[in-house]
């Protein structure tokens, strides 16, 4: 069974952000992405934990209620099957499976998103340097493979996000670019 999450969404902790590496010689260390499709959905902490729980395995709204209630949530099950609807229509949710039954049609859900919400500690700074400074090369291998074979499907991609004249300067093709890491990040973790 493929109940595993296909994408993910990152919720880094701030860090200041520079503007120009040769302004004042600050420079960007960090991307904190917030896909606004979606983020409506997971700011209700309930939706998460909702999420949290279908990533491990298809359930029934039913399922979902009582492990709810294990975890010390006390909501009507109509309640939990509002929000399981709410993930479903933001499209972090899925219908799974069907079964039939004598009571009708039973409905199974998987999330195919998981809600990555953390922030390291200070003190593994200097081990995630190392690590970044480790594939920092291979990192830069791929973009440079997706802007150069990729080029007119990103600006593509770019001009569809731009929903007017004003927004040219936002950084969509860098949120396209992290994007399609992210997501072979999590294809590549789930095939390891």
């Amino acid at each position: 069974m493929t109940d595993r999450p296909t994408h993910v969404i990152f919720h880094a902790a701030p860090r200041p952000l520079g503007m120009d590496s040769s302004e004042n010689d600050h420079r960007l260390t960090d991307i904190a992405v917030r896909d606004t499709r979606v983020s409506d959905a997971i700011d209700e902490p309930m939706r998460a934990m909702i999420l949290d729980i279908l990533s491990e395995e298809a359930l029934t709204a039913g399922d979902v209620h009582e492990n709810l209630q294990d975890r010390g949530i006390d909501r009507t099950e109509n309640t939990v099957r509002h929000h399981i609807n709410e993930l479903r229509d933001a499209g972090l949710v899925d219908v799974v499976r069907f079964e039939e039954g004598r009571g009708g049609t039973t409905k199974y859900y998987g999330a195919n998103t998981i809600v990555l919400s953390y922030s390291l500690p200070d003190s593994a700074d200097p081990a995630v340097a190392d690590m970044i400074d480790a594939i920092e090369p291979q990192v830069a291998d791929a973009l440079a493979t997706l802007t150069d074979e990729f080029d007119d499907e990103i600006e593509g991609i770019v001009t569809d996000m731009q929903p007017c004249e004003h927004c040219r300067n936002q950084k969509y093709e860098t949120y396209v670019l992290l994007t399609v890491l992210r997501k072979a990040f999590v294809r590549a973790y789930q095939d390891g």
